[in-house]
């Protein structure tokens, strides 16, 4: 698996409509997987785009009204392919 970048909107809207427990589930994910070498975690200020938010980007992917299910989906599908 190449490393995975993900940057999560810390703008108050996004983080107020989700991201801020979407932040701790993505540092859950990472601490029970055992993924802290493969994935860089890091906050993004806003991108103006907060219509679509809670809004994250991982490797360079935008991802939208991203919720824990959402989120859970596609870092199971990123990360399998070790």
């Amino acid at each position: 698996m190449s490393k995975l970048n993900i940057s999560v909107c810390m703008g108050s809207s996004c983080f107020a409509r989700g991201n801020a427990s979407n932040l701790e589930f993505i540092e859950n994910y990472i601490k029970e997987n055992g993924l802290e070498a493969e994935i860089d975690l890091s906050g993004s200020r806003c991108e103006g785009k907060c219509v679509s938010g809670p809004n994250m980007t991982i490797n360079g992917v935008e991802y939208t009204e991203v919720d824990e299910d959402k989120l859970k989906e596609i870092l199971d599908k990123l990360t399998s392919n070790n």
